[in-house]
């Protein structure tokens, strides 16, 4: 009886995970709705072009992504902008997404890369010029808030700038033109920087957020906006972020003919795509092979599990920090996957050390096939699945030129951590899994506190490393509880965290 309601309870749930993935689909297809949308090259920058079907005239807008990102993760400004009868540009700066050029300059030091990247802008400004009519507008998250605020105050016909999660040195009381500055309102010091820029303009007066400041006419408007409940990611999908960009550019320009009055909230659809997908994995899983019977893990409770938990998220940032890490053309990556190797190894060791030691009479048989199968069909799901939904609606995902050598790099790293942590926390105490996760993030953030000069960019990949904590954590139970051994997770697991950290972080220029 009890084994007949799970089986109805599997079949529910695909059945509305399965729902969740079409409708969710089905609504963020329809963003696109009414537009013309065109993949270009602009020298080796690759670009998109939004535009309402018709082609009529219209101001065009540059949308730039900030550190790690790419042109997926600002999608949602340009159907926006588009949709309201305006012609948005995305691209990629280089070593980011689908450029296949290195980031040139040195990374580590304070404006290092600057020049090439408003370089890289100024020449999508050229080529945006030819779109449309004339009229140009600027937008950049995160390191592009500068770098877009930089490129307005070297060309005159960039008649509005909006700087999402901005800081910069260089804007004024009235250059760039028509500065808007769109914060997250959980992003609290930069709210502040957000209110000190705009307060060059209401000054003597403090700056206050959602107060337009100086002339539209004149080219001197100065605007703050909060968006709510929204951080450094969250307020790139935020309907009031959208909302107050595309209110800058009609005040700036006018309305274009054929407006649409429209505003991009894929945000939510996003999340229940991801869900459904992650959801589908538990009744999919019955269909991977048994590895192991009984299941295989360390079983370890008490202070031996504990001592294991966190002696290895103390020790590797304090061994690390003596240590140099920079061995990979990428930046951050480096340090992040020599993090996940020692922490592995240490956990490994720790292992060997206090684990119990198993009777040879004892041990079972792994039928091979049937581990290297369901590594593979679990790969394929979590990886290659997973990976065309980011790739499509959140980030780039594909591997460019170069970037799979990259990859196999990481791999020795993340290997050692994922394989020796599954087998820590399977069969072990209830709490385990999330307390060791939990440690390692904890971790980084000791790194960050150690070395913050140099290692300030991790915590940047902070929440995504919890987020893909969560999904992967999810398919992982599932799998060790259909296969019974913690290889098939930790592998996965250990692919998966290679090829994101691979493909997200910057590719940078040999020095």
């Amino acid at each position: 009886m009890r084994r007949h309601t799970s089986t109805l309870a599997r079949a529910a749930l695909a059945v509305i995970a399965a729902a969740a993935i079409g409708l969710s689909l089905a609504m963020l297809a329809r963003t696109q709705a009414g537009l013309s949308v065109e993949r270009v090259a602009i020298g080796s920058t690759p670009a998109t072009i939004y535009r309402p079907q018709g082609g009529r005239p219209a101001p065009v807008v540059v949308v730039a992504h900030g550190f790690a990102g790419s042109q997926p993760l600002m999608a949602a400004f340009a159907t926006t902008f588009a949709r309201n009868g305006f012609i948005a540009v995305t691209f990629d700066f280089p070593g980011h997404g689908r450029n296949p050029q290195p980031l040139p300059g040195n990374p580590a030091r304070e404006g290092g890369t600057t020049g090439a990247l408003v370089d890289t802008t100024v020449r999508v400004l050229a080529y945006a010029r030819t779109l449309g009519d004339g009229q140009l507008a600027l937008l950049g998250h995160s390191m592009a808030s500068d770098i877009v605020i930089r490129s307005a105050q070297q060309d005159a016909d960039v008649g509005a700038t909006i700087a999402v999660s901005m800081f910069s040195r260089t804007a004024t009381a009235t250059s760039p033109r028509n500065l808007l500055v769109i914060t997250g309102d959980w992003e609290g010091r930069l709210k502040t920087e957000a209110l000190r820029v705009v307060g060059l303009a209401s000054a003597p007066d403090p700056a206050q957020a959602g107060v337009t400041y100086g002339d539209l006419a004149l080219g001197t408007a100065r605007r703050a906006a909060f968006s709510p409940s929204v951080e450094h990611i969250g307020v790139l999908f935020s309907p009031h972020s959208m909302e107050e960009a595309a209110g800058w550019l009609e005040a700036s320009f006018g309305v274009p003919p054929g407006a649409m009055r429209y505003v991009d909230r894929r945000g939510p659809w996003i999340v229940l795509l991801l869900t459904g997908f992650v959801l589908l994995a538990w009744p999919l899983s019955r269909l991977l092979p048994v590895v192991r019977d009984p299941p295989a893990g360390a079983g370890l409770s008490g202070w031996r599990l504990w001592a294991l938990v966190a002696g290895p998220a103390v020790l590797t940032p304090l061994i690390l920090r003596v240590v140099p890490t920079q061995f990979l053309p990428v930046l951050v990556a480096d340090y992040a996957a020599a993090h996940f190797a020692l922490y592995g190894l240490l956990t490994i060791g720790g292992l060997r050390l206090v684990a119990p030691r198993r009777d040879a009479s004892t041990r079972v048989a792994v039928p091979r096939a049937a581990l290297i199968g369901a590594t593979l069909a679990a790969i394929a799901y979590a990886v290659v699945g997973l990976g065309a939904i980011i790739d499509a609606w959140i980030a780039s995902f594909v591997p460019g030129p170069g970037r799979a050598l990259i990859i196999l790099a990481i791999l020795a790293g993340t290997l050692p951590y994922f394989l020796a942590d599954e087998w820590l926390t399977r069969g072990s105490a209830r709490w385990a899994y999330p307390a060791s996760k939990l440690a390692f993030l904890l971790s980084l953030a000791l790194a960050v506190a150690l070395d913050p000069r140099r290692l300030f960019f991790l915590v940047i990949i902070v929440p995504a490393i919890l987020v893909l904590f969560l999904i992967y954590g999810a398919l992982s139970a599932w799998a060790y509880r259909r296969t019974g051994h913690p290889a098939v997770g930790g592998l996965t697991n250990a692919v998966a965290f290679a090829w994101a950290l691979g493909v997200t972080f910057p590719l940078v220029a040999a020095q």
